[in-house]
């Protein structure tokens, strides 16, 4: 008698809008109802997509990464790269969505950003990280905005938004060099003035990516500029010629990276590139700045979506998996992991959607003054906070499932693989938490606006549950504070705890958002889940504020 072997089942995806019960709540505490009835169709499509056809290609699509030919039959170079049949598809809908035109639209005001966002959020993790070229076609258009130069502007800009497949561009970031990452003041890409008054670019770029993109915001230094990154200067060039062909660009090679495997990151030689200067001659550093906001803000969506779809599988997956005489669902120690991970999702979720509220105040221009210096603060605590995060729940999730979730066709490695870019891609952890000191500037306005934001939040509470949780918050916030007034005459004692000071004040304003988030659908909805939420992750480490030896840090740093 032929006995069927047993085959696990696997997870499965919903409408990953109608099953987001996060998403769904805070659309429904921040947008007008109005605007909530008008974008939530648009919503359910996405999530419609996100679970079911974007997801199924994804998985089918797994082994298709970018392809780079360099040289045509005849010998000619041609450095022609061709993307996923996902990554394709993905292109398509992202301007039939609006996923960069919803921001420009201004059709909700203030609330655009929220939108556009949600609409990132669920199309994110099906979508191999199409986002990243997105995220810089955002900061491009931004960019270009705020430089006043309209001649670009007109140019580029109706491209960079439209909802047209046939007429939308992408926008690359071209910054590293091999001299440096986050130090750009080094790069060695000239640009010298011919006597057709056009300035060429000559240089390599040693991390460029989503290469494929049809225009770039690049850094190079002027003939006659001083060193540093005050000598540098934005310009904005097109990478193809008249005749498609590029633009005195050749592509070196595609980097043969970790994770995010689908964007096509390449290593470039500009050799007489055409380019344009966007704002002056000098100060390029600082006129990419609203790029690197922006940039940075759709990391932290990135992280807390790629936390809330491996949540997802990992529920999925603990329903239908029995081990032991019953699904992995009532085993008291795996609740009690999927538990710690929603708790870190929805504060990771909470704590960017906030920052997305701010941006959407400032460029409608109805942010108070408070919430400006809070701005300027929380681009690098956000992404700082939501990027480890988002690799400590990934490789929870891939633990979650066993060996499956260690097994390449499942799917599964991958998002393990693409959360780790999160950390690194526009700014190591560690070059934010120096950002995020710098930011302070020298009044605290920034700090001050912070303790007041947790202590507003907290003071909605009146369950008291969400006041103990409350109390969690403020006090960590108060001993980041002391930390900083104790060394700020020590600037090495200040470098040193730079990282636990940054993340102690993402996790206590998450934390915070969350209290405030809990009050409210206890309040409107009855629903306790947020509460829970919010209880949960004040249990976690919030405070990571801690008197550290230097000493032993030295020994230990030394190795052996």
């Amino acid at each position: 008698m032929h006995v069927q072997p047993f085959n696990q089942s696997p997870p499965t995806l919903g409408n990953q809008f109608d099953d987001d019960r996060v998403l769904r709540s805070y659309l429904r505490r921040v947008l007008p109802p109005e605007v909530l009835a008008e974008v939530a169709r648009p919503l359910r499509e996405m999530g419609h997509l996100a679970g079911g056809e974007l997801y199924q290609m994804q998985l089918a699509d797994r082994r298709n990464d970018p392809v780079l030919t360099q040289w045509d039959p005849w010998g000619n170079r041609i450095d022609q790269i061709e993307v996923s049949p996902l990554w394709q598809k993905a292109e398509r809908l992202a301007a039939e969505y609006g996923l960069v035109a919803a921001a420009y639209e201004g059709k909700y005001g203030r609330f655009d950003r929220i939108y556009q966002f949600a609409l990132v959020y669920l199309f994110h993790p099906s979508s191999d990280v199409y986002t990243c070229p997105l995220a810089m076609t955002d900061g491009a258009t931004r960019t270009l905005l705020i430089s006043g130069n309209q001649e670009l502007i007109n140019r580029a800009v109706p491209h960079l938004t439209s909802r047209d497949p046939a007429h939308f561009w992408t926008s690359g970031q071209w910054m590293t060099e091999s001299t440096g990452g986050s130090d750009v003041g080094l790069s060695e890409t000239t640009a010298t003035l011919n006597e057709n008054e056009e300035w060429l670019l000559n240089g390599r770029k040693w991390f460029t990516s989503a290469a494929t993109s049809q225009m770039t915001l690049t850094l190079a230094r002027p003939e006659g500029n001083p060193p540093g990154g005050k000598g540098l200067a934005l310009f904005y060039l097109e990478t193809q010629a008249a005749d498609g062909t590029l633009q005195n660009i050749e592509v070196l090679r595609l980097k043969d990276k970790l994770g995010t495997r689908k964007v096509p990151t390449a290593e470039l030689m500009l050799r007489g590139t055409t380019a344009v200067p966007v704002m002056g001659l000098n100060n390029g550093v600082r006129h990419i700045v609203p790029m690197l906001h922006l940039t940075r803000t759709w990391n932290s969506i990135s992280a807390a979506s790629f936390m809330r779809r491996g949540l997802a599988l990992a529920r999925s997956y603990a329903q239908q998996r029995v081990a032991f005489g019953a699904p992995l669902a009532q085993k008291p120690l795996h609740i009690d992991t999927l538990a710690w991970m929603q708790a870190e999702t929805e504060a990771a979720f909470h704590l960017t959607f906030f920052l997305v509220e701010l941006i959407g105040k400032d460029e409608a221009k109805v942010i108070s003054e408070e919430e400006a210096h809070l701005l300027r603060l929380l681009t690098s605590l956000a992404k700082l906070t939501t990027g480890k995060q988002a690799v400590v729940v990934a490789s929870e999730v891939l633990e979650a499932f066993g060996g499956a979730g260690y097994v390449e066709d499942t799917g599964l490695p991958l998002l393990l693989r693409d959360s780790q870019v999160l950390p690194i891609w526009e700014g190591t952890t560690n070059v934010l938490s120096l950002d995020a000191l710098r930011a302070l500037g020298r009044s605290g306005e920034p700090l001050q606006a912070l303790a007041k934001e947790v202590n507003r939040c907290v003071k909605l509470a009146t369950d008291g549950r969400l006041q103990t949780a409350g109390t969690v918050a403020q006090t960590a916030v108060a001993d980041a504070v002391h930390w900083l007034q104790t060394n700020v005459a020590d600037p090495n004692a200040l470098e040193a705890g730079a990282r636990r000071f940054a993340l102690t004040l993402g996790r206590s304003l998450a934390l915070a958002k969350l209290i405030e988030q809990a009050q409210w659908s206890l309040d409107v909805e009855g629903d306790a889940h947020p509460r829970a939420a919010a209880c949960r992750f004040g249990q976690t480490a919030v405070n990571q504020i801690q008197a550290i030896d230097p000493i032993d840090t030295a020994l230990l740093a030394e190795g052996m």
